[in-house]
């Protein structure tokens, strides 16, 4: 059963919307956008049972346009006088870029393949040199050629075939991450005419050479169809290879490293099925490895005649077994690394005479590498207390070196080369921040919130030396919590811009991430999801007991399912905060989870429940942040959205920003930013996503009362 909440009639949260636009009338006469609504019989009856800024919803509609260039047009007058500082920080984030730079070569057979950038050029261009790097370069693609004359460039597919001759990639050039595949000849440089439209991301090559398979999404962006296409084929004509019915599950597919698989994956939030088919075969039929199971995960990497698979059956922070590929099934799986309550595996990959196990324990990422002929098993070590690390492209399965990125909030991204036999490390190259910037004038610490439940939550902070705690530093707090998706310590050169303001910059580890394993994230989904919130809260509250930073000082910033915990937060401690940035949030909860409709919807019924079972609908109600507007002194708020967002459809900003206004009792800023030529992850190139970045920065310094 169905059930819905009874919101107030439309017309006065019209006459309130009036009211206030009319205390907000500023010196350029400009008042925010009101929203209005055709009252016919069927909307009044609708919108009183339902939701009032409906209407906002469908981007066709000329009406919602207007509005939406309304609300920028208000948004660009508010901040009308930050744009000297807006500038000011653009030209201070763009001095930090090494323009003109490439990224450190990966050996792939015999090519050395990168990436590379050039001032002034907004886009990467793809380019590989064959036998050594002093060899001549080959452009493999120009991203910049691609968006000539296009507000927006994205490349999602990028596989280049077994023999290297040939290069399939996607193109996206209105944020949607609906990708047109093509095929290039790297020899000739020639397009093949087979066009392939509505692909995702993911697309693999067959050993052959000429078969890819690739998956398309249905009409709620779920990849749901995998199919084989032949090169030179009409891909209307592409086989259909297989089909998942279930709406709650995705499909993806990706070749192992040792090449001789494609294991195609579907999988749901707590659920997985793999299948496996030799890519020597790629006519031949994907055979299964386990049948899908209730609250059952598991993941695979191939390695001679087994399968190496980590699974939480019984295991809440996995444990790694492995299984013949001849017969797989689950009653002839070994173990190998059994659970360990501290411990949680993340994911393994497989080299030749090497096993890589990536863990994390006591909210760190960890390194477990085993010398397979030998069995020897050591941990690689990391220089800083509060670091993160992440694999990186290592395509070589016959290598004793792996490739991995180090990084920390005040260390910028390093690459290295790890001898797994020598245990020896060699820095290919450490992302170069141009203007002097010294790590050694900064400091990183983790610290420890205390919650009412008594659990105590991480926060990974950084200022620079010789910060004062007398509750007068500025502060931002950033927060997701969602999807078991860990918020490790990053760097970013954008941040040094807040820094040399006296900012102290803090992330909060909630519960319904994956820091602390998986219990972690248990404890902050479905039935629990409220500890995400009440563990921002007490992050906050501890950072002004401990005298960082006060309300009045106090920022804070979440995106995507991060803006569902702001916007819930935001409701319940408005007296917090006193600005607040919430980047395309997930905040009409309710509307979209019972629309099964809209993309993600029925995959994310074991993230959030499924609102048509009473409980879940009544616990999700209590803190969806739209349904829980209330009249109250706001705090400053920066709302974006993206109109061709697939994830974050840009209503929900648009309706929630409606209904703050409408109740709003102070006079704080209220603004709604949306991009009318992008998606959910904001502008493509990177001067304008580095424009975007310097608004948000400027709206914060000048809530905080921070001009210089």
């Amino acid at each position: 059963m169905i059930f819905r909440k009874l919101h107030r009639p439309a017309w006065l949260g019209l006459v309130v919307s009036c009211l206030l636009a009319i205390a907000l009338l500023r010196a350029e006469q400009l008042t925010p956008p009101a929203a209005k609504t055709e009252l016919t019989a069927d909307t009044i009856f609708d919108t009183v049972l339902t939701d009032e800024y409906s209407w906002l919803r469908g981007k066709e509609k000329p009406e919602v346009i207007d509005y939406l260039k309304a609300e920028n047009a208000y948004t660009a007058a508010v901040m009308k006088h930050t744009e000297p500082l807006q500038e000011k920080l653009y030209a201070e984030m763009k001095a930090r870029i090494k323009e003109t730079d490439l990224s450190v070569p990966v050996r792939h057979g015999d090519f050395y393949y990168y990436d590379r950038m050039e001032e002034g050029k907004q886009y990467r261009i793809y380019c590989r040199k064959k036998g050594s790097l002093d060899a001549q370069e080959q452009v493999l693609l120009d991203v910049n050629v691609l968006a000539e004359g296009k507000y927006f460039m994205d490349i999602g597919p990028y596989a280049v075939s077994p023999d290297h001759s040939l290069l399939a990639y996607g193109t996206d050039d209105d944020g949607s991450e609906r990708y047109s595949l093509r095929i290039k000849d790297l020899d000739s440089g020639e397009l093949y005419p087979d066009a392939i439209e509505n692909v995702t991301s993911d697309v693999v090559w067959a050993n052959d050479n000429q078969t890819l398979f690739y998956t398309v999404p249905d009409d709620a962006w779920r990849p749901y169809r995998l199919y084989r296409h032949r090169l030179g084929a009409d891909p209307s004509e592409d086989t259909l290879v297989y089909e998942e019915d279930d709406d709650a599950f995705w499909l993806g597919i990706e070749r192992t490293k040792s090449d001789v698989y494609l294991l195609l994956e579907a999988g749901s939030q707590t659920s997985t099925e793999i299948r496996f088919l030799r890519a020597d075969d790629p006519y031949g039929r994907f055979r299964l490895i386990h049948p899908r199971q209730p609250k059952m995960e598991y993941g695979a990497a191939h390695h001679g005649d087994r399968f190496y698979i980590w699974t939480n059956e019984e295991a809440t922070n996995f444990k790694l077994l492995s299984a013949p590929v001849d017969d797989p099934r689950k009653e002839n799986w070994v173990e190998l690394i059994p659970h360990r309550d501290s411990v949680k595996i993340d994911g393994v990959e497989m080299f030749a005479d090497f096993m890589v196990v990536y863990e994390r324990k006591n909210g760190l990422k960890a390194m477990r590498v085993t010398d397979l002929a030998a069995d020897e098993t050591h941990y690689v070590t990391f220089p800083e207390p509060v670091y993160t690390f992440y694999g990186h492209d290592n395509p070589e399965f016959r290598s004793e070196t792996v490739r991995l990125t180090y990084t920390s909030l005040i260390t910028p991204n390093s690459i290295y080369d790890y001898n797994m036999r020598t245990r020896e490390r060699e820095l290919k190259k450490r992302k170069e921040v141009l203007g002097g910037y010294d790590p050694g004038a900064y400091e990183s610490k983790r610290l420890f919130a205390t919650t009412c439940d008594s659990t105590r939550v991480p926060i990974s902070l950084v200022y620079r030396k010789g910060l004062v705690t007398d509750g007068d530093n500025p502060t931002l707090l950033y927060g997701y919590g969602a999807y078991g998706i860990s918020m490790d310590p990053w760097f970013s050169t954008n941040r040094i811009s807040y820094l040399d303001r006296g900012f102290v910059w803090a992330v909060a580890h909630v519960r319904g991430g994956g820091e602390m394993g998986r219990r972690w994230y248990e404890d902050g989904r479905l039935l629990n999801k409220k500890n995400t919130f009440t563990d921002f809260i007490a992050c906050a509250e501890y950072l002004i007991e401990q005298k960082y930073t006060r309300p009045e000082k106090l920022a804070v910033a979440g995106g995507s399912a991060g803006g569902l915990l702001i916007g819930a937060v935001v409701n319940v401690r408005s007296d917090l905060f006193q600005a607040v940035v919430a980047d395309v949030p997930f905040v009409d909860i309710m509307n979209t989870m019972l629309d099964e409709s809209i993309p993600l919807t029925v995959i994310e019924y074991d993230e959030w429940g499924n609102p048509n079972v009473e409980e879940y609908f009544r616990y999700m109600l209590s803190y969806s942040p739209y349904d829980n507007v209330r009249p109250k002194n706001y705090p400053n708020l920066l709302i974006t959205a993206g109109i061709n967002d697939t994830r974050v459809h840009y209503w929900e900003p648009a309706k929630w920003t409606a209904r703050l206004r409408a109740v709003n009792t102070g006079s704080n800023r209220l603004l709604l930013k949306t991009n009318m030529g992008a998606g959910h992850s904001g502008a493509s190139g990177r001067y304008d996503y580095l424009r975007e970045i310097a608004f948000e920065y400027a709206f914060v310094l000048d809530c905080l009362g921070i001009t210089e």
